[in-house]
């Protein structure tokens, strides 16, 4: 059989996966904090005996578009943006420190600080924990004081300062559950150390930094590359119909 139908082969795989990542971005247009994803495919010869023609696709990940999303002022105290660079830390599901922009905020049943999605918000010394309040602020630096419960309106009690981090932006990787984290060939021991230099801004939310036409024109784009690629295949195999006709009559 002509190598022609694994080198359209491997390009239709690739290209589904690419589409696969354009899809993932548009399904979190909304999502808040969102970074999306590169996609990228690139030709590699094939090693041994072979024609100069012979090449497969092979799929790369350049990384994720950190760029910042637009601020979407909410009004709500548990909202919060980070300015420019800098990434808040959180706890996963697994115990490990991970790093989001996400800043709709909740506060559980047991007075402790979480994202929007459940994960426990990282201080000074752990999770953050609030005893009962009345009203709660999120200074610029990441500060979080209360009015506790019964306390004057005047007095505010500083309780904890939300960590937030900075770390090279090369550095970075986004895991299968969506967060930013140290890659993992980064000699990296212990926490990651706070940057005293980022700035919040409460009331707000940061956006997905998706933008939606962009991903549908390269979705319709790879669509098209896919049919190519399936008509390679095809075309592969009825040559390789007509070759075995062509030989039954010898």
């Amino acid at each position: 059989m002509d190598k022609s139908i694994f080198i359209g082969m491997s390009g239709a795989k690739q290209t589904m996966l690419a589409q696969q990542a354009h899809a993932n971005n548009l399904a979190n247009v909304t999502t808040t904090g969102f970074k999306r994803d590169f996609a990228q495919a690139r030709s590699m010869p094939v090693y041994g005996e072979h024609f100069p023609t012979r090449a497969y696709a092979m799929t790369e990940r350049p990384g994720t578009d950190l760029k910042s999303g637009a601020l979407m002022e909410t009004g709500r105290d548990l909202d919060i943006a980070i300015n420019g660079e800098g990434w808040m830390a959180i706890q996963n599901d697994n115990g490990e420190e991970v790093f989001s922009r996400a800043g709709s905020l909740q506060v559980d049943v047991n007075g402790l600080l979480r994202t929007g999605s459940g994960e426990p918000v990282l201080g000074n010394g752990g999770p953050v924990a609030l005893p009962p309040y009345e009203k709660l602020l999120v200074g610029s630096d990441g500060t979080i004081s209360i009015i506790p419960v019964g306390g004057p309106p005047n007095q505010l009690a500083e309780i904890d300062r939300i960590k937030l981090v900075n770390p090279p932006r090369e550095t970075l990787e986004k895991g299968e559950d969506g967060f930013m984290r140290r890659k993992t060939d980064e000699a990296i021991i212990g926490p990651e150390t706070p940057d005293a230099d980022i700035r919040i801004t409460s009331g707000f939310l940061e956006s997905s930094n998706v933008n939606a036409v962009e991903e549908m024109i390269s979705n319709l784009q790879l669509s098209r590359q896919f049919e190519m690629q399936v008509k390679v295949m095809q075309t592969a195999e009825e040559n390789s119909e007509a070759t075995a006709r062509l030989l039954q009559n010898l």
